[in-house]
């Protein structure tokens, strides 16, 4: 019924935004000008119409009405907020072009935008609850056939079936004769057949998980179903490459599929470093005194200097120098690094309470501050311990990919200091791994407060 009717519902849907957003500018006019005597000007009804009309031309651009099942809440907010917005700013820019913005009230214009946001997020919130319920009840369900079932053919059954207000259902799978499938659901074990079986299942659309080796059978596939009016999906094994990152993007003109690039980059990037900057020069400015204190303690304590700097890899594998206070008497290490160990007679009696509570890191704030470093990241390592690992820990060398941190994901989970056998250094790198991959703003701000709580002194740290 819904594809039946899907011109007609996507006009309603056009339709009813643009209702919202003619609604909102004659409540911002109620708002504005009700409890004033002076009227509103011509200007505003002008605008109320001409933005409903452009608003009903652009919004479509945005994709807001094509079939949104499968896809994310989040990714339709920001392209209604993108669309809304670039309305907004045509509606006010033909008020600037008609010499009429004197006569437009700022007050109003902002009741407006910001009326119409929550108009039509509400709507669209709304909508997406009551097409969920529906498809809850088994009604606009489609049926999928997934053709391959390794692990990314695993991956699709579990996120079709663990929901079922998503609207699929998976009637059938085409797997490898060493290929367990799910009781309940139909095996179709010839290729050849998958058109035939298609057709008889009523079968709405198809998921080809199968490896990109198997591009001649995908061919083939899609070929044998040609005449069908079926949808056809194509997810790469993916999940096969254990890198940072699946991202499909555009490149040259192609699609690209970027597997190993870090999530902070761009314009979150941006924000994540000039984040860091403004808390770098707030911590180094109010802990300015203890840093005397410290100097002072470290100078009394044995000769040498109170800083020591240390190359360490920084972003994308670039040599940085990394300053600590001095925790230890001076010496030599021979080009061989050992880490610090409980009772280690190298440690000054200041170096101690130092390394311990970790104010020893303080002036790496400095390194965050010229921007080689950043507050939160992996921990950056010794030089000579980086050629051993990254031979004996597949993903190791892939912490490069960031900025180091002075206190990351690991750290708040207990895997800080020593890292005397190997088990450690993989839990220490699998945390440091899963932190570029899931990384946000608000996953920062979340380690920087359990930082200062049970990150910032630690068992294993001498």
């Amino acid at each position: 019924m819904f594809a039946r009717h899907h011109d007609q519902l996507t006009l309603a849907a056009r339709l009813l935004d643009v209702a919202i957003i003619w609604i909102a500018a004659y409540l911002a006019t109620e708002l504005r000008f009700k409890t004033d005597a002076t009227p509103s000007a011509p200007i505003h009804q002008f605008i109320q119409y001409f933005g409903c009309t452009v608003a009903f031309i652009v919004l479509p651009a945005f994709d807001l009405y094509a079939s949104w099942r499968g896809r994310s809440a989040f990714s339709l907010f920001t392209r209604m907020l993108a669309g809304w917005t670039l309305v907004w700013l045509i509606s006010i820019l033909v008020c600037f072009l008609l010499h009429q913005a004197d006569s437009l009230s700022r007050l109003w214009a902002t009741y407006w935008y910001f009326g119409s946001i929550i108009g039509l997020l509400a709507l669209h919130i709304a909508s997406r609850a009551v097409l969920s319920l529906v498809r809850g009840t088994g009604v606009n369900t489609k049926h999928v056939l997934i053709v391959g079932y390794g692990r990314t053919g695993q991956e699709m059954y579990q996120r079709a079936t663990a929901n079922p207000r998503t609207g699929y259902k998976v009637w059938g799978i085409y797997a490898s004769a060493d290929e367990a499938t799910p009781a309940g659901v139909l095996r179709v074990e010839d290729s050849a057949k998958i058109a035939e079986f298609s057709r008889l299942h009523d079968i709405d659309e198809v998921w080809i998980t199968l490896p990109m080796s198997a591009t001649r059978q995908m061919q083939s596939i899609a070929y044998s179903l040609r005449n069908d009016f079926i949808d056809i999906k194509w997810m790469p094994s993916l999940l096969d490459f254990d890198l940072l990152n699946h991202k499909v993007g555009d490149f040259l003109g192609m699609p690209a599929v970027e597997l190993n690039r870090p999530p902070s980059l761009g314009v979150r990037g941006a924000v994540k470093a000039a984040f860091d900057r403004s808390f770098a020069a707030l911590v180094l400015a109010a802990l300015s005194p203890l840093f005397l204190v410290i100097a002072v303690l470290i100078k009394r304590s044995s000769p040498g200097p109170v800083f020591f700097k240390q190359e360490r890899l920084g972003l994308d594998g670039r040599v940085i120098h990394v300053y600590k206070f001095r925790s230890m008497k001076p010496h030599a290490e021979h080009g061989v690094v050992t880490q610090a160990t409980k009772g280690d007679n190298r440690i000054t009696p200041i170096g101690a309470l130092l390394r311990r509570t970790s104010l020893d890191e303080l002036p790496q704030f400095i390194n965050v501050l010229r921007g080689e470093m950043s507050v939160v990241g992996p921990r950056p390592h010794a030089m000579a311990h980086n050629n051993i690992y990254k031979e004996q820990l597949d993903l190791y060398m892939l912490r490069h990919r960031v900025k180091p941190g002075i206190t990351g994901w690991a750290q708040i989970n207990g895997y800080r200091g020593e890292t005397d056998t190997l088990d450690k250094m993989a839990k220490r790198v699998e945390h440091d791994i899963f932190y570029i991959r899931n990384w946000s703003f608000w996953m920062d701000l979340r380690i920087i407060f359990w930082t200062a709580f049970k990150g910032w002194t630690g068992q294993n740290a001498y």
